[in-house]
């Protein structure tokens, strides 16, 4: 588990399976914030600022797609959803709406706490990296600070979660040049020794979505190869 204690924001409509996670992760000496319908969640999120959020899907209200959506709009902090929907659909949708991991109901408690551990270690190394990381990265108008987990187009600061921001490093250290799939998803979840392609593809959506979004370059796939980003030079030319 993380050496340091976590603000957990545990959402889930069952209070028997809140009561059960709250009760496994406060062995770890973790203190947890509760959450029993997504309008609930969204607000606890604004205001407590929790270090890791563990989400439901079906829920009162808005469920647990949209209260994720609305939590990654708001701050980078981690989310592993904790369902009982076991189908890929709705694995692949999670993630590609921005959540971190994503752990299948029934569980058990060790596999609960190892996927926490290793979301953290995540974010820690992220940390870490950065803090050794060296000056500022630059494409175009996008400028990467890795000293500072800092990204911004121009004078707009980008929303990014720790994975989003590691996978844009690694483009742009890249400097337009194809960065191949293993290597990008290593970049991207350094914790992991055999992590997931397919978690690629959801997280480099968003990571687009966001950068375009305020005028930054382009993030593409080059098919069954990797991404790249497009430098200045190819866009001016």
């Amino acid at each position: 588990m993380s050496s340091r204690p976590l603000r957990i924001l545990v959402v889930d409509d069952d209070p028997a399976m809140v009561g059960a996670i709250t009760a496994l992760v406060c062995t770890e000496g973790h203190q947890v914030i509760t959450a029993y319908d997504g309008l609930t969640a969204v607000k606890r999120f604004r205001e407590e600022h929790p270090d890791l959020v563990l989400l439901d899907l079906a829920m009162p209200g808005p469920d647990g797609f949209n209260v994720a959506g609305q939590m990654r709009a708001v701050g980078p902090a981690p989310i592993l959803v904790v369902s009982g929907e076991s189908g890929e659909a709705a694995k692949v949708r999670a993630l590609g709406i921005g959540a971190d991991d994503y752990l299948t109901k029934p569980f058990g408690k060790g596999e609960l706490l190892a996927r926490i551990s290793a979301i953290m270690r995540r974010v820690d190394r992220s940390a870490a990296f950065g803090a050794s990381g060296g000056g500022p990265l630059t494409v175009g108008d996008l400028v990467i600070e890795p000293g500072r987990h800092e990204a911004r187009v121009g004078e707009t600061g980008l929303a990014l979660t720790p994975t989003e921001f590691r996978l844009l490093e690694a483009l742009v250290r890249a400097g337009g040049d194809i960065v191949p799939h293993l290597q990008l998803a290593r970049s991207g979840w350094p914790a992991e020794p055999d992590p997931d392609l397919l978690w690629l593809k959801p997280h480099l959506a968003r990571l687009r979505s966001k950068v375009e979004a305020v005028g930054g370059p382009q993030v593409v796939a080059v098919r069954g190869v990797g991404y790249r980003i497009v430098t200045e030079e190819e866009r001016a030319g």
